[in-house]
């Protein structure tokens, strides 16, 4: 729907092309000058070049961004040279570094006298039902989002705002990969807003169409694991509430037999996956920042005609979903370009 929105009022602008089943292959540079991509056609093969008049714009996101620069040859030097990137362009030690993402800690309840989504996916019947109200309709189970409930809390009493969100949905399941259970469930998932771990991005072949390696390091820190330990608890309390005894919640995971502060970080991490909110590892700051990537206007440190634009330059994570702010990026980028343009 926002792509829409965004789209429709300009699509038929003369000047602006969208190509499809195209992937980049690297960012052309002459000296320290970004001049135009190379890319790759995904279904001839076919590899060609578009050329900048004015500046590349990076908008690939925390993994695609950094990716993209290290084997254009901007990142770690020594780390470039390891992989085979033929040229270094520019050392800049924080490209891919300082990845972090809001864990989302997936507590699972079986619940008794309730109807859930496990039921109705599991039948054939419920399945087909499903889908002619979403036919007819477009409404239903199909048409629900992601999660159906949502909140903010504190995970202590010393935490002066919200570190805590919550995204409750009616069905469960061992992971996403995975069948919903037979049984009636309730997934409560929370993820601590503010996480201290640190992970990276770092190629692993000069060629782009090889995986980079992702390592978020979840949990590393003792706060994090302190943190998850307490949300858990909390997920406890709400679970005990007057409101839920007529449906007798049971703990599925991680299983009431964990209590300790060590048990329950380890379970966390055990249930935990990725809510998709990963940033910063394209990170602003100033040019002595070691660990910066972009400036406060966006613009690559060390190099000229180019910036990155996307949730990859942020310091540090929102306390909240990273969609909007992502926009707001956006739409801000789009502003910075405009008066630089101008202003030249």
């Amino acid at each position: 729907v926002l792509g829409d929105s965004l789209k429709k009022p300009v699509e038929d602008r003369p000047n602006l092309k969208v190509s499809t089943d195209v992937l980049v292959r690297r960012i052309i540079f002459e000296g320290a000058k970004a001049t135009g991509v190379e890319l790759r056609s995904t279904k001839t093969g076919e590899v060609f070049r578009i050329h900048a008049r004015k500046e590349v714009i990076l908008s690939t996101g925390a993994v695609g961004s950094p990716h993209l620069l290290q084997v254009s040859g901007i990142g770690p030097g020594e780390l470039l040279a390891t992989r085979g990137v033929p040229t270094l362009v520019k050392d800049l030690p924080g490209v891919g570094e300082n990845l972090h993402d809001h864990l989302q800690i997936r507590a699972v309840y079986r619940l008794r006298g309730a109807s859930t989504l496990n039921q109705r996916a599991n039948s054939l019947l419920g399945k087909a039902l499903m889908g002619l109200e979403y036919a007819l309709f477009q409404s239903g189970p199909l048409s629900m989002a992601p999660s159906q409930l949502g909140a903010f809390a504190h995970s202590s009493p010393t935490a002066l705002t919200p570190d805590l969100q919550y995204h409750v949905q009616p069905l469960s399941l061992d992971s996403w990969d995975r069948p919903l259970h037979p049984f009636p469930g309730l997934t409560a998932s929370v993820c601590n807003l503010r996480p201290t771990s640190r992970g990276n991005v770092r190629l692993t072949s000069p060629d782009l169409a090889v995986p980079p390696t992702i390592d978020p390091q979840y949990l590393s820190t003792t706060q994090d694991r302190l943190v998850a330990a307490e949300s858990l608890r909390l997920t406890r309390r709400i679970m005990q509430a007057p409101a839920f005894a007529p449906f007798s919640p049971e703990e599925h995971y991680p299983g009431p037999q964990y209590t300790t502060d060590e048990d329950l970080a380890r379970e966390s991490g055990n249930i935990g996956t990725s809510i998709f909110h990963p940033v910063g590892t394209c990170r602003m700051g100033t040019e002595g920042d070691r660990g910066a990537v972009v400036d406060t206007r966006l613009r690559v440190h060390g190099v000229a005609g180019l910036r990155v634009v996307d949730a990859s330059i942020m310091p540090n994570i929102t306390s909240g979903n990273t969609n909007s702010p992502a926009i707001m990026i956006a739409e801000k980028g789009a502003r910075m370009i405009l008066e630089d343009d101008k202003g030249n």
